[in-house]
């Protein structure tokens, strides 16, 4: 769905005399500055949803004067229990989950204080998993007011968990509450969806299906040419490109070495790394400097947002070394790389079929260097290369904030629906 239809949908509810639902959006972003995917997520859905239902009103914490992007699409600062500070003291999530509940009680605060105040909230939206579990178990209901859960992931299994042994239980009661005891849940996948049937926690109609987006007025096709002259690289060699605002847990190492088997075939090929934190790139250097790689590599670091397109339009192939996730993998960067229309390279997963088709996007077997390595020489030399790019962009081409932001208030809706006549 593109903007046009998106406010043409708005359009037809005024006439028709449809309410739009007041919806409570509580995130909890890695980064108010967008210096992350989940980040960068959180406020384009943010800005189309607001431009789809002006009413809706999203709660995010801040640390006392922190920057913040946010308050540019209408988000209200609530303090941040800072609790997860205490992790300096003793190392733990623990401190983290304590901070998240105590944000999610004065985002239950705020509810009811507007609803005192007569500009009530019929659906409460959340996509962070303890504040889910506490609207879904104690909030929601004592409050009356219907919860959708967009579900990233099962806490049980996320690699930043607690490590407690004696808290493992604990995740996984967390995870079955918050997914099985909310109004509605969204997942990015349909295999995540297949996954909670199979648990017993949630009927697979039960389940949306939304995937992540990009951003269609940045993201763009470019000539190749014009964007390599922009950024200083050679306009014939070969160019692989990574573009990801942190390199933890992407297999940027297993690149490396698949990248080295490249130039064994290819000896002028370059690679970009786009993003990174400084301690990651010390170490991903010493990686390319085991395998003799030298200025073959070219360190971008982190870049503003509008200066990384460039280098994802120069590329010749774009790469996804792996996933932090897997049932649930839907990652921005998939979107965009489609989106600026260039070959993808990415490890086999069903979550990531279901975007991009076997026949379009180049393959290779997870965590198989010499796997990665073919499928980013298939790539480069393919003469159907181009045909293969366009059917990429047309696959991704729906994918857009505007269409994901239509398809919450269209769920939002129904859930007020159906609590109002409860």
């Amino acid at each position: 769905m593109r903007v046009s239809s998106a406010r043409s949908m708005e359009t037809d509810r005024a006439a028709a005399g449809v309410r739009l639902p007041r919806i409570c959006y509580v995130a909890c972003p890695t980064s108010l500055t967008l210096q992350s995917a989940n980040a960068i997520q959180t406020h384009a859905t943010l800005r189309e949803l607001r431009r789809l239902a002006p009413s809706t009103m999203a709660l995010v914490p801040r640390w006392l004067r922190e920057p913040s992007c946010f308050g540019e699409v209408g988000a209200r600062h609530l303090p941040r229990p800072a609790v997860g500070k205490l992790s300096r003291l003793y190392p733990s999530t623990l401190w983290y989950y304590a901070e998240r509940s105590l944000f999610a009680a004065m985002t239950a605060a705020v509810v009811l204080w507007e609803r005192l105040w007569g500009s009530g909230v019929d659906v409460v939206y959340v996509r962070e998993v303890i504040c889910a579990g506490w609207w879904a178990v104690l909030w929601g209901p004592l409050l009356r007011t219907p919860v959708i859960y967009e579900a990233h992931d099962l806490e049980s299994r996320n690699p930043s968990r607690a490590k407690e042994r004696w808290v493992q239980p604990l995740l996984r009661s967390l995870d079955r509450s918050a997914l099985s005891r909310s109004a509605t849940v969204v997942s990015l996948t349909d295999d995540f969806r297949r996954l909670l049937a199979e648990s017993g926690w949630r009927r697979p109609q039960d389940v949306a299906v939304i995937p992540d987006a990009f951003d269609d007025g940045r993201i763009v096709p470019g000539d190749r040419r014009v964007a390599r002259a922009r950024i200083g690289f050679p306009a014939e060699a070969p160019l692989v490109v990574y573009a990801g605002m942190t390199f933890s847990y992407r297999g940027l190492d297993r690149l490396l070495e698949a990248f080295a088997r490249l130039r064994v075939m290819l000896p002028t090929a370059c690679l970009a790394l786009v993003g990174g934190r400084p301690a990651e790139i010390a170490e991903l250097k010493g990686v390319a400097a085991r395998l003799s790689l030298g200025s073959a590599v070219l360190w971008a670091s982190r870049l503003p947002q509008a200066e990384v397109v460039p280098y994802l339009q120069a590329a010749d192939v774009l790469v996804i070394p792996d996933t932090v996730t897997d049932v649930t993998a839907s990652p921005l960067k998939l979107f965009e790389y489609l989106a600026t229309e260039r070959a993808v390279v990415l490890p086999d997963i069903p979550a990531l079929r279901e975007i991009l088709p076997p026949e379009v996007g180049y393959y290779f077997r997870r965590s198989d260097v010499a796997d990665m390595a073919r499928a980013l020489a298939a790539a480069v030399g393919d003469p159907e290369r181009a045909r293969r790019e366009e059917a990429g962009r047309e696959a991704v081409k729906l994918h857009t904030y505007a269409a994901r932001a239509a398809r919450i208030l269209e769920l939002a809706t129904a859930a007020a629906r159906a609590g109002r006549g409860a």
